[in-house]
């Protein structure tokens, strides 16, 4: 077995299993503009719901006054 072997084991690997589901993407894509375009809003709407999650995380320990807000809460900004 040559080092140039495991290199294409790596290859095919990523090529043939990780990669499906882009390649289902895509497929997709091509058959239906529609459906691409579902698939693409489900994606905004699950990055939305997370970033108003965040935000509201944000907020919950923004009123516990949990945050050290000094100026010299690290000791090498003087």
């Amino acid at each position: 077995m040559e080092l140039r072997d495991v290199f294409y084991g790596i290859e095919d690997f990523f090529v043939e299993v990780l990669f499906l589901p882009f390649d289902a993407l895509r497929a997709l894509e091509l058959d239906s503009w529609w459906l691409a375009n579902i698939v693409s809003w489900v994606f905004v709407i699950i990055a939305f719901a997370a970033f108003l999650y965040w935000m509201k995380q944000l907020k919950i320990f923004n009123e516990n006054n949990e945050e050290d807000r000094s100026q010299t809460s690290h000791s090498y900004l003087g």
